[in-house]
């Protein structure tokens, strides 16, 4: 992740936000603060700290989990562990952003719809949005995909129409298919090449016959790119294989 700060530091224009959905994990039993992990490294690399927006999902979304469930057999003090309904959405500033550079005509289209973003507490450091249910049927199957409503949030409160969004971490492209709803363009890269079926329904691309239109469409897989989901349904298939004999 230095290396993502700083080409973030490298690529992003004067004043731009860069917003990273990320939560503290618990490892081997042992809890690692990610969010103070990834706040120094974006500020060693000269971010500025913007803030941060807490993400709340639905109480009904978790279950009392074997770390937080030891209080039931231990019903005493020091055994307390909690489950986690959130994930933080820690904004970084890369400098200053001089609002003047801006043409009022591109400010106009771009304008919030202050009665949404007042209904929707869109201002508030908390914002409670239902996750992507772990569903059969959805397209994202088994890829820990989130709710469109985040990267739209954000991709209104900090871009303008026609700017860029960049996403190092695309996954199955939900951010790249908002912003593209949203008058932006999209730039977005991700190891795994079995995603790319994924993100080609996704943004309903057909290469063999792209889209009309204002669309431009371009896909380029590295030669370093990795088949990480065949990778680890092998291990799986492996571990399960064992585990019958």
């Amino acid at each position: 992740m230095g290396n993502v700060a700083k080409e973030d530091k490298r690529v992003l224009d004067d004043g731009r936000i860069a917003a990273l959905v990320v939560d503290d994990i618990t490892v081997d039993g042992e809890l690692y603060p990610i969010v103070a992990d990834m706040t120094r490294l974006f500020r060693r690399e000269g971010f500025k700290y913007r803030g941060k927006i807490i993400w709340k999902k639905p109480n009904g979304y978790c279950r009392i989990s074997r770390r937080s469930g030891v209080l039931v057999q231990h019903p005493y003090p020091m055994y307390a562990r909690f489950d986690n309904l959130t994930e933080t959405i820690l904004l970084m500033q890369n400098g200053e952003f001089d609002y003047k550079r801006i043409q009022q005509g591109v400010r106009d289209s771009s304008k919030i719809d202050l009665v949404k973003w007042l209904k929707e507490g869109w201002h508030l450091g908390v914002w409670e949005i239902t996750n992507i249910l772990p569903r059969k049927d959805r397209l994202e199957t088994g890829i820990a995909a989130f709710p469109d409503e985040i990267p739209r949030r954000l991709i209104e409160l900090f871009s303008h129409k026609d700017e860029t969004i960049l996403d190092p971490f695309m996954g199955s492209a939900t951010t790249l298919k908002v912003a593209r709803e949203l008058g932006r363009n999209a730039v977005g890269y991700d190891v795994d090449v079995d995603l790319l079926s994924t993100i080609k329904k996704k943004l309903n691309i057909d290469q063999a016959n792209p889209p009309a239109g204002k669309d431009d469409f371009d896909i380029t897989i590295r030669s370093d790119a990795r088949h990480l989901r065949t990778q680890l349904q092998r291990k799986v298939e492996e571990a399960n294989r064992r585990h019958a004999s």
